[in-house]
């Protein structure tokens, strides 16, 4: 691929994993970045890693003044902003009956109200600019429903829902759902239940690394304006799910 993607990006959950990924990939490709997460120190090392193209701020999606912020800070510094990667998310998965009430408002919070908030900071500013990209990360949960995961694939199901609504809402704004299959991140290292903490331990014995997933929100964004790549499935070629 030659460096083609002329645009400002601004990455959530970029401290570690998809994120951090992206941050590379994009860099590469001539993006120039605003990147946010909770962990400040590993947004500034990476930031002072990838160069001057790149800058940071913490961030908690789930606080709608806190993104505002975030993209205004990101507007002040490049002076526009042109694509929003919503990547932050939360998985701890569990049994419905274990009744982890905390866990599943977390994940609703991360996961769909994160998204939300990201939508909202920037939407506004599309629509003045007649132009943008909204990026969705979801994953093959907003696709199918599995054990132990039945509010997760929830919150993932409405990301997706989401996603084709800003479609059918906006003709001048591209949106996009990447939707991975098992990745090997940090996704998942809040699991409480002991058993899913092991089962999701043999999930990743087969399992894609984060780039692949970098990859694919670089070829949707590399597409002309007119081209919106709407989903996109990656998952490991011997995948079980």
């Amino acid at each position: 691929m030659t460096a083609s993607i002329d645009k400002v990006v601004l990455i959530t959950g970029a401290s570690s994993g998809i994120g951090e990924a992206t941050a590379r990939e994009l860099t590469a490709a001539g993006a120039r970045l605003f990147i946010g997460a909770r962990r400040g120190d590993r947004l500034q090392a990476l930031a002072e890693e990838l160069g001057e193209t790149v800058a940071w701020r913490t961030l908690d999606v789930t606080d709608g003044a806190d993104f505002d912020a975030f993209v205004e800070a990101a507007e002040a510094r490049f002076g526009r902003v042109d694509v929003l990667v919503n990547n932050a998310g939360v998985m701890p998965l569990s049994p419905l009956a274990a009744l982890k009430r905390d866990e599943w408002k977390r994940m609703v919070d991360v996961n769909i109200h994160g998204v939300l908030n990201g939508i909202a900071a920037v939407l506004p500013r599309f629509v003045a600019q007649k132009g943008g990209h909204i990026v969705n990360v979801a994953s093959v949960a907003a696709h199918m429903v599995m054990p132990t995961a039945a509010v997760y694939c929830g919150t993932k199901h409405a990301v997706r829902a989401i996603t084709e609504g800003l479609r059918q809402e906006h003709d001048e704004i591209r949106s996009t759902l990447i939707s991975p299959g098992v990745v090997a991140t940090e996704l998942g290292h809040d699991i409480t239940d002991p058993a899913v903490a092991t089962a999701l331990t043999g999930w990743r014995k087969k399992a894609l690394t984060p780039d692949a997933i970098a990859r694919a929100v670089r070829y949707a964004l590399e597409q002309p304006e007119g081209v919106d790549i709407n989903e996109v499935i990656v998952r490991p070629t011997a995948a079980d799910m």
